[in-house]
């Protein structure tokens, strides 16, 4: 059973986050319940701000890829922790201006970005415009000559490393619907056609590979052949990236198996790639841009849930049904995504027996955990599943109508509401007799 180094056990062998019993918790804010840990994500930001002014001496800026989970208070304190943003949609960037979020810090990602979005942000005076696609372009420029204004782009490039990660969450191979590739000619030709679009500003580079990598290798390369690229388009189409966007990607610990490397070696790592690339090249050493998301706030998350039937079928299964499940956490029924969990109101109890903590949908593959080592679990103890603050929240939906939970942030013993449990009249207010 893992339980992450941020969580503790009380003289009451509760489980405690952020200096708060969890079972005090649950029993004040109900659940299903998403808890993060506020200075445990503050502390990630540091880390990784840290590492980028050490290794690029200050020339970069750590955006956090909200999409792990948007809402105004998670931009509030990447804004406080000096940070950009990366967003991808019309509705994360509403969020992210809507909390006071600089939107000279945002940059907009997406590969199917409407015309009204693009509008929005290009209205919202958005810092830069990741573009996936020649289309895109096209109607960015068409907006800035409207608007009377220039839009700083960069292009999300494809640079043919494969990750070793799920497919659904491979992105930087050819055969991936994001952005365009170097291998068969067609990431040259956007940038070139960027160049004769008069309302655009061509700023650099981005490229995403992946999530939940584990090694550093693919970083490496992929680094290695953005650098490469780079000095083509300088040679030959004299445009000079300012700017390289390596993305994100990084690995967290789910279960006790995973071995994710600490991302100031990954930074260091890469920083050495590119710093002697871009000398053997004689590129000048652009802006560095990262984009973590998972990594500031998977593992700063914990989910409560309560326990309710218990069904033993001899011989075959063990099921614990908590009263939350994929309308939570989507990400088993996805990609058959591991966690661990305990008991959070006896944490220290030794784990004797195998079950399958499911949901509450009418879906048997509404599971949670699948054989999972735990103490016996019975009928109202509190279920605390780890590392759930990346792609709970934001992937959450009202399946069988049920409702989303409320969210509280915790943080030197103190909870703090951050998002309101939804209510049944929430559920039909955009309904129509």
């Amino acid at each position: 059973m893992f339980i992450p180094k941020n969580l503790s056990v009380n003289e009451k062998n509760h489980l405690v986050i952020g200096g708060c019993d969890t079972v005090d918790l649950a029993k004040e804010y109900g659940t299903p319940l998403y808890v993060m840990d506020e200075e445990h994500i503050r502390t990630a930001m540091r880390a990784y701000k840290n590492s980028l002014n050490s290794f690029y001496s200050g020339n970069g800026l750590i955006l956090y890829a909200s999409k792990a989970l948007s809402t105004m208070y998670m931009y509030k304190i990447a804004s406080e922790e000096g940070l950009g943003a990366d967003v991808v949609s019309g509705g994360e960037l509403y969020t992210a201006l809507k909390s006071g979020f600089d939107s000279e810090k945002i940059y907009f990602h997406g590969n199917n970005k409407t015309y009204d979005e693009l509008e929005f942000a290009i209205g919202e005076n958005v810092g830069r415009i990741v573009a996936d696609n020649a289309r895109e372009l096209d109607i960015v420029n068409e907006i800035c000559e409207k608007k009377g204004k220039t839009a700083k782009v960069l292009f999300r490039i494809k640079p043919g490393v494969d990750a070793h990660t799920h497919e659904f969450i491979s992105t930087g191979q050819i055969d991936s619907k994001f952005g365009v590739a170097i291998e068969n000619g067609e990431a040259f030709e956007i940038v070139k056609y960027a160049k004769s679009l008069k309302n655009l500003e061509i700023a650099g580079l981005h490229c995403h590979i992946g999530s939940q990598i584990f090694s550093l290798e693919p970083f490496k390369l992929a680094a290695k052949i953005m650098i490469e690229f780079a000095e083509k388009i300088k040679n030959e189409l004299g445009v000079e990236i300012s700017e390289l966007n390596l993305g994100g990607g990084f690995g967290i610990k789910y279960i006790e198996s995973d071995t994710p490397p600490e991302y100031e070696k990954y930074i260091e790592e890469v920083s050495k790639v590119i710093k002697t690339e871009c000398a053997e090249r004689n590129i000048k050493m652009p802006f560095i841009l990262m984009e973590p998301g998972r990594s500031l706030v998977g593992d700063a998350g914990i989910t409560l849930y309560t326990a309710g039937t218990v069904k033993d079928i001899k011989n075959v299964r063990k099921y614990v049904s908590v009263d939350g499940g994929m309308g939570d956490n989507p990400r088993y029924i996805l990609y058959g995504a591991e966690y661990d969990a305990a008991i959070a109101n006896r944490a220290n109890e030794t784990a004797d027996e195998v079950v399958t903590i499911c949901g509450k949908c009418c879906e048997s593959g509404d599971i949670i955990i699948k054989d999972a080592k735990m103490p016996k679990i019975n009928s109202g103890d509190i279920v605390a599943v780890m590392s759930t603050g990346a792609y709970n929240y934001s992937m959450a939906s009202n399946y069988n109508r049920l409702c989303r939970p409320a969210m509280v942030f915790v943080k030197n013993g103190k909870a703090s509401l951050k998002v309101k449990r939804e209510t049944y009249e929430d559920l039909i207010k955009n309904d129509i007799l």
